[in-house]
């Protein structure tokens, strides 16, 4: 781990936080179905990074709070900025579930 790791690490465990108290927020699993399926934060929706063109049928509203999360952080990146793209205005990469210390659903 590098300096600018420890520097720019995003704080999952705060992102969280600031999504369940953002109202209509979403919180986006964007891994493998089967990850999320295998584990995920409580209340997350699941739309793999690959089927993010959905996202406009997923969450038409574009002005709504979305959190982003993946595995280690590196997917979640690379959703928030498509997204962004996509025009979604309030898209915030909150990092990786690795670094995540609340409870996890298990299974589905």
């Amino acid at each position: 781990m590098s300096v600018l790791d420890v520097v720019f690490k995003k704080d999952i465990d705060a992102g969280v936080r600031t999504c369940r108290a953002t109202k209509g927020a979403i919180l986006l699993d964007v891994r493998l179905r089967e990850e999320y399926n295998f584990s995920h934060i409580e209340g997350a929706r699941c739309l793999p990074l690959e089927q993010l063109e959905k996202a406009p049928s997923a969450m038409p509203d574009k002005s709504r709070a979305i959190f982003v999360y993946c595995y280690k952080g590196s997917r979640s990146a690379k959703a928030a900025k498509i997204l962004t793209k996509m025009g979604y205005e309030r898209v915030t990469d909150i990092g990786g579930l690795k670094n995540y210390s609340g409870k996890l659903v298990k299974g589905k």
